[in-house]
Protein backbone atom coordinates (compact mmCIF):
# COMPACT_ATOMS: atom_id res chain seq x y z
CA UNK A 1 0.00 0.00 0.00
CA UNK A 2 2.76 2.49 1.04
CA UNK A 3 4.95 1.48 -2.02
CA UNK A 4 1.89 1.99 -4.46
CA UNK A 5 1.22 5.61 -2.74
CA UNK A 6 4.60 6.42 -3.26
CA UNK A 7 4.58 5.69 -7.13
CA UNK A 8 1.62 7.91 -7.57
CA UNK A 9 2.98 10.30 -5.29
CA UNK A 10 6.06 10.20 -7.44
CA UNK A 11 4.14 10.72 -10.85
CA UNK A 12 2.28 13.81 -9.22
CA UNK A 13 5.69 15.60 -8.76
CA UNK A 14 7.16 14.70 -12.46
CA UNK A 15 4.17 16.01 -13.56
CA UNK A 16 4.37 19.47 -11.55
CA UNK A 17 7.89 20.01 -12.63
CA UNK A 18 6.30 19.13 -16.63
CA UNK A 19 3.82 22.09 -15.86
CA UNK A 20 6.73 23.93 -14.44
CA UNK A 21 8.60 23.88 -17.77
CA UNK A 22 5.55 24.79 -19.84
CA UNK A 23 4.63 27.95 -17.88
CA UNK A 24 8.30 29.00 -18.37
CA UNK A 25 8.62 28.55 -22.19
CA UNK A 26 5.30 30.14 -22.56
CA UNK A 27 6.42 33.25 -21.01
CA UNK A 28 9.19 33.15 -22.78
CA UNK A 29 7.23 32.83 -26.27
CA UNK A 30 4.69 36.04 -25.59
CA UNK A 31 7.92 38.05 -24.85
CA UNK A 32 9.87 37.17 -28.11
CA UNK A 33 6.74 38.53 -29.76
CA UNK A 34 5.73 37.23 -33.53
CA UNK A 35 8.14 35.15 -34.54
CA UNK A 36 7.86 33.57 -31.24
CA UNK A 37 4.09 33.12 -32.41
CA UNK A 38 5.26 31.70 -35.60
CA UNK A 39 7.52 29.35 -34.06
CA UNK A 40 5.14 27.70 -32.10
CA UNK A 41 2.64 26.97 -34.38
CA UNK A 42 4.75 25.57 -36.68
CA UNK A 43 6.09 23.43 -33.31
CA UNK A 44 2.15 22.93 -32.70
CA UNK A 45 1.91 21.97 -36.44
CA UNK A 46 5.14 19.54 -36.01
CA UNK A 47 3.96 18.02 -32.85
CA UNK A 48 0.76 17.03 -34.37
CA UNK A 49 -0.13 13.68 -34.75
CA UNK A 50 0.90 12.38 -38.28
CA UNK A 51 -1.62 9.95 -40.36
CA UNK A 52 -1.16 6.25 -39.53
CA UNK A 53 0.71 6.44 -35.56
CA UNK A 54 -1.07 6.23 -32.97
CA UNK A 55 -0.76 8.63 -30.01
CA UNK A 56 -1.93 7.77 -25.84
CA UNK A 57 -2.96 9.97 -23.24
CA UNK A 58 -2.50 8.82 -19.51
CA UNK A 59 -5.01 10.75 -17.29
CA UNK A 60 -3.99 10.45 -13.17
CA UNK A 61 -6.48 10.36 -10.88
CA UNK A 62 -5.83 13.10 -7.86
CA UNK A 63 -5.36 11.62 -4.66
CA UNK A 64 -5.28 13.00 -1.73
CA UNK A 65 -1.82 11.95 0.32
CA UNK A 66 -2.37 10.81 4.23
CA UNK A 67 -0.35 10.47 6.53
CA UNK A 68 3.57 11.24 7.23
CA UNK A 69 5.92 12.17 4.56
CA UNK A 70 8.90 9.70 4.47
CA UNK A 71 12.37 10.87 2.98
CA UNK A 72 15.30 9.51 2.66
CA UNK A 73 18.44 10.98 5.23
CA UNK A 74 21.08 8.37 4.65
CA UNK A 75 22.96 11.12 2.00
CA UNK A 76 22.95 13.89 4.54
CA UNK A 77 24.25 10.74 7.56
CA UNK A 78 26.84 9.85 5.75
CA UNK A 79 28.11 13.56 4.99
CA UNK A 80 27.94 14.06 8.60
CA UNK A 81 30.29 11.30 9.02
CA UNK A 82 32.49 12.24 6.38
CA UNK A 83 32.64 15.60 8.07
CA UNK A 84 33.27 14.31 11.20
CA UNK A 85 36.02 12.30 9.47
CA UNK A 86 37.39 14.76 7.87
CA UNK A 87 37.82 17.10 10.98
CA UNK A 88 39.46 14.36 12.91
CA UNK A 89 41.72 13.86 10.28
CA UNK A 90 42.69 17.91 10.27
CA UNK A 91 43.01 17.44 14.03
CA UNK A 92 45.47 14.33 14.07
CA UNK A 93 47.54 16.18 10.80
CA UNK A 94 47.80 19.48 13.37
CA UNK A 95 48.84 17.51 16.16
CA UNK A 96 51.52 16.24 13.69
CA UNK A 97 52.40 19.45 12.55
CA UNK A 98 52.92 20.63 16.06
CA UNK A 99 54.94 17.42 16.63
CA UNK A 100 57.34 18.24 13.74
CA UNK A 101 57.44 21.65 15.08
CA UNK A 102 58.72 20.86 18.26
CA UNK A 103 60.88 18.41 17.07
CA UNK A 104 62.51 20.92 14.79
CA UNK A 105 62.48 23.27 17.24
CA UNK A 106 64.97 20.46 19.71
CA UNK A 107 66.75 19.78 16.72
CA UNK A 108 67.96 23.49 16.12
CA UNK A 109 68.77 23.93 19.48
CA UNK A 110 70.81 20.38 19.48
CA UNK A 111 72.75 21.58 16.68
CA UNK A 112 73.72 25.12 18.57
CA UNK A 113 75.13 22.72 20.77
CA UNK A 114 76.67 20.73 18.44
CA UNK A 115 78.36 23.55 17.23
CA UNK A 116 79.45 24.98 21.04
CA UNK A 117 80.92 21.62 21.50
CA UNK A 118 82.75 21.46 18.48
CA UNK A 119 84.17 24.81 18.95
CA UNK A 120 85.05 23.60 22.65
CA UNK A 121 86.36 20.40 21.08
CA UNK A 122 88.96 22.37 18.97
CA UNK A 123 89.71 24.59 21.91
CA UNK A 124 90.38 21.44 23.80
CA UNK A 125 92.80 19.71 21.33
CA UNK A 126 95.07 22.60 20.49
CA UNK A 127 95.16 22.44 24.33
CA UNK A 128 96.13 18.86 24.20
CA UNK A 129 98.52 19.52 21.37
CA UNK A 130 100.30 21.78 23.76
CA UNK A 131 100.30 19.66 27.08
CA UNK A 132 101.91 17.49 25.12
CA UNK A 133 104.53 18.81 23.52
CA UNK A 134 105.60 19.86 27.06
CA UNK A 135 104.81 16.55 28.24
CA UNK A 136 107.85 14.83 25.53
CA UNK A 137 109.88 17.88 26.11
CA UNK A 138 110.17 17.46 29.72
CA UNK A 139 110.59 13.09 29.27
CA UNK A 140 113.44 14.22 26.69
CA UNK A 141 114.88 16.38 29.30
CA UNK A 142 114.28 13.97 32.38
CA UNK A 143 116.31 10.91 29.77
CA UNK A 144 119.08 13.23 29.04
CA UNK A 145 119.36 13.46 32.67
CA UNK A 146 118.86 10.05 33.71
CA UNK A 147 122.15 9.42 31.11
CA UNK A 148 123.69 11.63 32.39
CA UNK A 149 123.18 10.45 36.23
CA UNK A 150 124.23 7.10 34.89
CA UNK A 151 127.31 8.51 33.53
CA UNK A 152 128.29 9.93 36.37
CA UNK A 153 127.18 7.38 39.01
CA UNK A 154 129.75 4.71 36.43
CA UNK A 155 132.58 7.44 37.34
CA UNK A 156 131.71 7.43 40.99
CA UNK A 157 132.04 3.92 40.85
CA UNK A 158 135.10 3.57 38.42
CA UNK A 159 136.49 6.36 41.04
CA UNK A 160 135.06 3.78 44.19
CA UNK A 161 136.98 1.17 43.00
CA UNK A 162 139.78 2.98 42.73
CA UNK A 163 140.17 4.28 45.82
CA UNK A 164 139.64 0.98 47.11
CA UNK A 165 142.40 -0.72 44.82
CA UNK A 166 144.71 2.04 46.55
CA UNK A 167 143.38 1.41 50.54
CA UNK A 168 143.67 -2.20 49.73
CA UNK A 169 147.48 -1.93 48.58
CA UNK A 170 147.94 0.54 51.84
CA UNK A 171 146.82 -1.88 54.01
CA UNK A 172 148.90 -4.54 52.64
CA UNK A 173 152.27 -2.46 52.19
CA UNK A 174 151.54 -1.53 55.98
CA UNK A 175 150.65 -5.07 57.23
CA UNK A 176 154.56 -5.88 55.14
CA UNK A 177 156.40 -3.00 56.67
CA UNK A 178 154.85 -4.03 60.17
CA UNK A 179 155.88 -7.38 59.62
CA UNK A 180 159.47 -6.67 58.17
CA UNK A 181 159.88 -4.09 61.23
CA UNK A 182 158.93 -6.70 63.98
CA UNK A 183 161.58 -9.52 62.27
CA UNK A 184 163.73 -7.49 60.71
CA UNK A 185 166.60 -9.73 62.38
CA UNK A 186 165.26 -12.88 61.10
CA UNK A 187 166.83 -14.06 57.84
CA UNK A 188 162.99 -15.03 56.29
CA UNK A 189 160.01 -13.14 56.84
CA UNK A 190 156.87 -14.84 58.29
CA UNK A 191 154.08 -15.38 56.33
CA UNK A 192 151.53 -12.64 57.54
CA UNK A 193 148.36 -14.10 59.40
CA UNK A 194 144.98 -14.06 57.58
CA UNK A 195 146.70 -12.17 54.26
CA UNK A 196 143.76 -12.36 52.88
CA UNK A 197 142.56 -10.29 49.65
CA UNK A 198 140.96 -7.45 50.55
CA UNK A 199 139.05 -6.84 47.53
CA UNK A 200 138.12 -8.34 44.18
CA UNK A 201 140.25 -5.74 42.26
CA UNK A 202 143.56 -7.05 44.53
CA UNK A 203 144.23 -10.73 43.95
CA UNK A 204 146.73 -12.91 45.66
CA UNK A 205 149.79 -13.87 44.11
CA UNK A 206 148.99 -17.12 42.26
CA UNK A 207 152.10 -18.81 42.89
CA UNK A 208 150.93 -18.71 46.81
CA UNK A 209 147.63 -20.13 45.94
CA UNK A 210 148.95 -23.25 44.13
CA UNK A 211 151.52 -24.05 47.06
CA UNK A 212 148.94 -23.96 49.57
CA UNK A 213 145.71 -25.67 48.26
CA UNK A 214 145.36 -28.25 45.94
CA UNK A 215 142.22 -27.68 43.51
CA UNK A 216 140.58 -31.14 42.39
CA UNK A 217 137.67 -29.47 40.83
CA UNK A 218 136.98 -26.10 38.76
CA UNK A 219 136.36 -23.27 40.59
CA UNK A 220 135.85 -19.80 39.44
CA UNK A 221 139.06 -17.68 39.68
CA UNK A 222 137.23 -14.66 39.52
CA UNK A 223 135.47 -14.39 42.73
CA UNK A 224 137.09 -13.08 45.94
CA UNK A 225 135.79 -15.97 47.89
CA UNK A 226 137.48 -18.77 45.78
CA UNK A 227 140.80 -17.19 45.92
CA UNK A 228 142.42 -19.67 48.44
CA UNK A 229 143.93 -17.78 51.69
CA UNK A 230 147.54 -18.83 53.65
CA UNK A 231 146.65 -19.63 56.99
CA UNK A 232 143.68 -21.79 57.81
CA UNK A 233 142.62 -22.47 61.71
CA UNK A 234 144.45 -25.67 62.41
CA UNK A 235 141.84 -28.45 61.47
CA UNK A 236 141.80 -32.46 62.31
CA UNK A 237 140.55 -33.22 59.33
CA UNK A 238 141.40 -31.58 55.64
CA UNK A 239 138.15 -31.08 54.52
CA UNK A 240 136.37 -30.22 52.27
CA UNK A 241 133.42 -30.02 54.22
CA UNK A 242 129.64 -29.20 52.73
CA UNK A 243 129.18 -26.76 54.81
CA UNK A 244 130.27 -24.90 57.91
CA UNK A 245 127.39 -27.79 60.22
CA UNK A 246 129.39 -29.97 58.54
CA UNK A 247 132.68 -28.37 59.86
CA UNK A 248 131.17 -28.29 63.40
CA UNK A 249 130.41 -32.23 62.95
CA UNK A 250 133.50 -33.21 62.39
CA UNK A 251 134.61 -31.88 65.39
CA UNK A 252 136.17 -28.37 64.25
CA UNK A 253 134.79 -25.67 66.78
CA UNK A 254 136.94 -23.03 66.20
CA UNK A 255 135.56 -20.09 63.91
CA UNK A 256 137.53 -19.75 61.17
CA UNK A 257 137.91 -20.00 57.29
CA UNK A 258 136.87 -22.95 55.79
CA UNK A 259 137.19 -24.75 52.49
CA UNK A 260 133.54 -25.76 51.16
CA UNK A 261 132.25 -28.28 48.42
CA UNK A 262 128.47 -28.38 48.52
CA UNK A 263 126.98 -31.78 47.21
CA UNK A 264 126.40 -31.88 43.63
CA UNK A 265 128.54 -29.08 42.70
CA UNK A 266 131.32 -29.45 40.85
CA UNK A 267 133.05 -26.33 42.76
CA UNK A 268 135.17 -24.94 45.81
CA UNK A 269 134.76 -22.52 47.75
CA UNK A 270 136.10 -20.57 51.02
CA UNK A 271 133.34 -19.04 53.45
CA UNK A 272 133.93 -18.27 57.32
CA UNK A 273 132.00 -20.05 59.85
CA UNK A 274 130.64 -18.92 62.57
CA UNK A 275 130.88 -21.45 65.76
CA UNK A 276 130.83 -18.96 68.87
CA UNK A 277 127.07 -18.10 67.76
CA UNK A 278 123.99 -19.31 68.27
CA UNK A 279 125.48 -22.89 68.73
CA UNK A 280 127.75 -22.70 65.74
CA UNK A 281 127.53 -24.12 62.62
CA UNK A 282 126.81 -21.10 60.91
CA UNK A 283 127.86 -20.08 57.45
CA UNK A 284 128.20 -16.85 56.94
CA UNK A 285 127.01 -15.64 53.32
CA UNK A 286 127.42 -12.05 53.79
CA UNK A 287 129.23 -9.35 56.79
CA UNK A 288 129.07 -6.06 57.00
CA UNK A 289 131.36 -3.99 59.71
CA UNK A 290 134.25 -1.05 58.57
CA UNK A 291 132.83 -0.05 55.34
CA UNK A 292 136.21 -1.36 53.69
CA UNK A 293 134.04 -3.23 50.55
CA UNK A 294 131.87 -1.33 48.27
CA UNK A 295 128.48 -3.08 47.76
CA UNK A 296 127.63 -1.48 44.70
CA UNK A 297 128.33 -4.42 42.03
CA UNK A 298 127.18 -5.38 39.04
CA UNK A 299 125.15 -8.68 38.21
CA UNK A 300 128.42 -10.87 37.58
CA UNK A 301 130.23 -9.78 40.86
CA UNK A 302 127.37 -10.11 42.86
CA UNK A 303 127.11 -14.21 41.66
CA UNK A 304 130.77 -14.74 42.24
CA UNK A 305 130.98 -13.19 45.44
CA UNK A 306 133.80 -10.44 46.17
CA UNK A 307 134.98 -8.97 49.49
CA UNK A 308 137.27 -10.21 52.47
CA UNK A 309 136.54 -13.25 54.08
CA UNK A 310 137.84 -11.90 57.50
CA UNK A 311 136.41 -8.55 56.89
CA UNK A 312 133.26 -7.21 54.77
CA UNK A 313 132.12 -9.98 52.18
CA UNK A 314 129.59 -11.21 49.78
CA UNK A 315 129.73 -14.98 49.51
CA UNK A 316 128.18 -14.95 46.16
CA UNK A 317 124.37 -16.22 44.80
CA UNK A 318 125.78 -19.05 42.88
CA UNK A 319 127.54 -20.56 45.77
CA UNK A 320 124.63 -19.43 48.09
CA UNK A 321 122.30 -21.29 45.77
CA UNK A 322 124.17 -24.78 45.37
CA UNK A 323 124.27 -24.18 49.53
CA UNK A 324 120.59 -23.92 50.01
CA UNK A 325 120.09 -26.84 47.43
CA UNK A 326 121.59 -29.82 49.40
CA UNK A 327 119.70 -29.64 52.15
CA UNK A 328 116.61 -27.60 54.38
CA UNK A 329 118.73 -24.36 55.46
CA UNK A 330 117.41 -22.04 57.86
CA UNK A 331 118.34 -17.84 57.84
CA UNK A 332 119.81 -15.37 60.96
CA UNK A 333 120.46 -11.98 60.80
CA UNK A 334 122.46 -10.55 63.69
CA UNK A 335 122.52 -6.82 63.51
CA UNK A 336 124.51 -4.18 66.33
CA UNK A 337 123.46 -0.80 66.28
CA UNK A 338 126.06 2.37 67.18
CA UNK A 339 125.17 2.19 70.61
CA UNK A 340 126.71 -1.71 70.95
CA UNK A 341 122.61 -3.22 70.86
CA UNK A 342 122.40 -6.44 68.82
CA UNK A 343 119.36 -7.95 67.49
CA UNK A 344 119.06 -10.87 65.04
CA UNK A 345 115.93 -12.06 63.08
CA UNK A 346 115.62 -15.92 61.96
CA UNK A 347 113.50 -17.40 58.99
CA UNK A 348 112.80 -21.01 59.57
CA UNK A 349 113.39 -21.73 55.92
CA UNK A 350 115.73 -20.35 53.33
CA UNK A 351 116.81 -21.34 49.53
CA UNK A 352 117.10 -19.66 46.26
CA UNK A 353 115.88 -20.52 42.66
CA UNK A 354 118.81 -20.65 40.22
CA UNK A 355 119.74 -18.02 37.90
CA UNK A 356 117.37 -18.72 35.29
CA UNK A 357 115.02 -17.51 37.95
CA UNK A 358 116.91 -14.59 38.80
CA UNK A 359 118.09 -16.20 42.30
CA UNK A 360 114.71 -15.45 43.41
CA UNK A 361 114.26 -15.65 47.44
CA UNK A 362 112.31 -18.52 49.01
CA UNK A 363 111.54 -17.38 53.02
CA UNK A 364 110.09 -18.87 55.86
CA UNK A 365 108.74 -17.90 58.76
CA UNK A 366 110.36 -15.00 60.92
CA UNK A 367 110.77 -14.92 64.89
CA UNK A 368 113.23 -13.01 66.42
CA UNK A 369 113.44 -9.75 67.97
CA UNK A 370 114.89 -7.32 65.34
CA UNK A 371 111.32 -6.80 63.39
CA UNK A 372 110.47 -8.56 60.48
CA UNK A 373 111.98 -6.46 57.38
CA UNK A 374 112.68 -9.36 54.80
CA UNK A 375 109.78 -10.94 54.40
CA UNK A 376 108.61 -8.38 52.47
CA UNK A 377 110.88 -9.21 49.94
CA UNK A 378 110.12 -13.09 49.95
CA UNK A 379 109.52 -14.36 46.33
CA UNK A 380 111.22 -11.62 44.59
CA UNK A 381 113.81 -11.43 42.24
CA UNK A 382 117.46 -10.29 42.96
CA UNK A 383 117.92 -7.35 41.02
CA UNK A 384 121.54 -5.59 40.26
CA UNK A 385 122.65 -1.80 39.03
CA UNK A 386 122.56 -3.87 35.44
CA UNK A 387 120.00 -6.41 35.94
CA UNK A 388 116.62 -4.67 36.95
CA UNK A 389 114.29 -7.73 37.82
CA UNK A 390 112.25 -5.24 40.79
CA UNK A 391 108.62 -4.42 40.55
CA UNK A 392 109.13 -0.19 40.50
CA UNK A 393 109.31 1.91 37.62
CA UNK A 394 112.67 2.34 37.85
CA UNK A 395 115.97 0.52 39.31
CA UNK A 396 115.82 -0.16 42.70
CA UNK A 397 119.42 -0.70 42.62
CA UNK A 398 120.29 2.67 41.21
CA UNK A 399 118.79 4.12 44.51
CA UNK A 400 119.68 2.01 46.78
CA UNK A 401 123.20 1.53 45.61
CA UNK A 402 123.30 -2.39 46.42
CA UNK A 403 122.28 -5.40 45.25
CA UNK A 404 119.18 -6.95 47.04
CA UNK A 405 115.64 -8.78 46.61
CA UNK A 406 114.26 -5.40 46.18
CA UNK A 407 110.26 -5.09 45.32
CA UNK A 408 109.44 -1.34 45.15
CA UNK A 409 111.87 -0.58 46.90
CA UNK A 410 113.20 -1.88 49.91
CA UNK A 411 111.98 -2.82 53.65
CA UNK A 412 116.18 -3.31 54.45
CA UNK A 413 118.88 -2.50 52.43
CA UNK A 414 121.86 -4.56 53.77
CA UNK A 415 123.67 -4.32 51.07
CA UNK A 416 123.57 -0.33 50.91
CA UNK A 417 126.09 1.93 51.41
CA UNK A 418 128.11 1.81 55.60
CA UNK A 419 127.35 4.89 56.97
CA UNK A 420 129.51 5.74 59.89
CA UNK A 421 127.41 7.41 63.33
CA UNK A 422 123.78 5.69 62.47
CA UNK A 423 121.84 8.46 61.25
CA UNK A 424 122.75 9.31 57.70
CA UNK A 425 121.71 12.04 55.47
CA UNK A 426 121.30 11.23 51.75
CA UNK A 427 119.13 11.85 48.77
CA UNK A 428 117.80 8.35 48.45
CA UNK A 429 117.40 5.59 51.67
CA UNK A 430 120.78 3.71 50.82
CA UNK A 431 122.49 2.71 54.11
CA UNK A 432 122.60 -0.57 55.62
CA UNK A 433 119.42 -0.62 57.17
CA UNK A 434 117.15 -2.96 58.73
CA UNK A 435 113.25 -0.85 58.60
CA UNK A 436 112.00 -2.79 61.84
CA UNK A 437 115.25 -1.65 64.12
CA UNK A 438 115.86 2.34 63.56
CA UNK A 439 114.16 2.56 60.69
CA UNK A 440 115.44 3.09 57.19
CA UNK A 441 117.49 6.35 57.74
CA UNK A 442 119.67 4.70 60.20
CA UNK A 443 122.73 3.03 58.82
CA UNK A 444 123.64 -0.13 60.97
CA UNK A 445 127.10 -0.81 62.63
CA UNK A 446 127.71 -4.24 62.05
CA UNK A 447 125.42 -6.72 60.33
CA UNK A 448 125.87 -10.27 59.46
CA UNK A 449 124.17 -12.97 57.51
CA UNK A 450 124.69 -16.51 58.44
CA UNK A 451 122.76 -19.98 57.27
CA UNK A 452 122.49 -23.13 58.91
CA UNK A 453 120.91 -26.63 57.84
CA UNK A 454 117.70 -27.49 60.19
Amino acid sequence: MITQKTKVFALLMILALLMTGVKGRREGYRAEGSQSDAAQKRASRSSEPKSGRCSYTFIVPQQKLKGALCVSTETARANHSEIAGLRAELSRQQELLERLRGKLEHEGSLVSEVRVLRRESSSMNARITQLYAQLLNEIIQKKDQALEQRRLDGLLLNATQQVLQVSSSYRELEKKYEANGSHNESAEPKSVVNDVQRDQSAPLPQEKATEEIPEPFTASHNSATDTPFISYPVTKTPGPWRDCQHVLDSGESTSGIYLLRPQNANRLLQAWCEQSQAQGGWTVIQRRQDGSVNFFRTWDQYKQGFGNLDGEYWLGLEHLYWLTAQAQYKLRVSMEDWQGRQVFAEYDSFHLEPESDWYRLRLGNYHGNAGDSLSWHNNKAFTTLDRDKDAYSGNCAHYQKGGWWYHMCAHSNLNGVWYRGGHYRSRYQDGVYWAEFHGGSYSLKKVTMMIKPI
